[in-house]
């Protein structure tokens, strides 16, 4: 058994990143959570390596094959919304497992995909349940 860190480093207990904001939940007391929208992009390359443990090099490399692409500033460096950063960070966890980059992205699309039709169903079986 290995002691040495984690390459995807920068997680809390219950696996989501430290401080980077998930989706934006309701709240009845506050109303909706002052984070701004998942999609909205503005970690920067060397933000995103420190959270997940990896080089910059990691994450240009992830851009250069097109398996997370970042937006682009006004002055051409890369920003990260938190939802790439989950996906750059679960490419992360497949390659550390031995998969290529390739069979990484993959293996994410698929679960994407899994995890989309589960909330198609979910909505389907709630809608025949009214």
């Amino acid at each position: 058994m290995s002691s040495a860190p984690s390459r995807a480093g920068g997680a809390g207990p219950d696996g989501a990143l430290v401080g980077v904001p998930g989706p934006a939940p309701a709240s009845a007391d506050t109303g909706p959570h002052p984070w701004p929208d998942p999609d909205a992009a503005f970690y920067t390359v060397g933000q995103v390596g420190d959270l997940l443990g990896v080089p910059a090099a990691t994450l240009r490399r992830f851009d250069a094959v097109g398996a997370v692409r970042p937006a682009r500033s006004a002055g051409g460096q890369r920003r990260y919304s938190s939802r790439q950063v989950q996906h750059a960070r679960r490419l992360v966890q497949l390659t550390d497992e031995g998969l290529t980059l390739a069979a990484a992205s993959r293996v994410a699309a698929l679960e994407d995909t899994v995890d989309d039709l589960r909330q198609q169903l979910s909505q389907a079986q709630a809608e025949q349940e009214a």
